[in-house]
C-alpha cells in the first residue's frame, strides 16, 4: 500500500482574504443633517458619534478619519429623560483657586445648547488627535437654520 496523501490546508478550498485598510486620501466624506427636536440626547449622541467615527461604513479603520460630517439643528429642543434636566450638572474650572463652576442641564440648554451636544458626543469619541479632529466635524446650531447648504447635507436615517 502506498502512502496516504493528505492535502495541505491551502489546497482544501479556503479563500484568501485581504483586510482593507483605508487611506486618509481615498475616503469619501458625506454631510448629514439631524433634527434634534424631541429626540433623546444620549441616544442621538450615540448615533452621531458612530457616524463621526465612520463605524457605519464597511471600510472603517480605527486609526483613520473615515467618518462623515454631521449638522445638528434645533439643538435647544432636545429631550433629557427622567430628572436629568435638574439633576445633571456640567462642571468646569477657571484655573484659579476656588474656581470650580457648575450648571444644571436646564441652564446649559437655555444658554448654550450647542455645548450640551458637544459634550455628549465628545464623551463617546477617542481622547486623542483623532478624536479632536472628529469633534471638529460636528456642527451644532440651536435653531433650524445652518450655513452649510452648499454641502448639500442629506437627512441622517435611523
Amino acid at each position: 500500500m502506498g502512502a496516504l496523501e493528505i492535502p495541505m490546508s491551502h489546497e482544501i478550498g479556503t479563500r484568501e482574504m485581504n483586510t482593507i485598510s483605508a487611506k486618509p486620501g481615498e475616503v469619501e466624506q458625506k454631510w448629514y443633517v439631524v433634527d434634534a427636536t424631541d429626540q433623546v440626547l444620549g441616544r442621538l449622541a450615540t448615533r452621531i458619534a458612530t457616524v463621526l467615527r465612520g463605524k457605519h461604513k464597511p471600510m472603517f479603520t480605527p486609526h483613520v478619519d473615515v467618518g462623515d460630517f454631521v449638522i445638528v439643528i434645533n439643538a435647544d429642543k432636545v429631550k433629557l429623560t427622567g430628572t436629568k434636566l435638574d439633576d445633571k450638572k456640567y462642571y468646569w474650572h477657571s484655573g484659579y483657586p476656588g474656581g470650580l463652576k457648575s450648571r444644571t442641564a436646564r441652564q446649559m440648554l437655555a444658554d448654550k445648547p450647542e455645548e450640551v451636544f458637544r459634550r455628549a458626543v465628545w464623551g463617546m469619541l477617542p481622547k486623542n488627535r483623532l478624536g479632536r479632529r472628529l469633534i471638529g466635524k460636528l456642527k451644532v446650531y440651536p435653531g433650524p437654520d445652518h450655513p452649510h447648504k452648499a454641502q448639500q447635507p442629506v437627512p441622517l436615517s435611523d
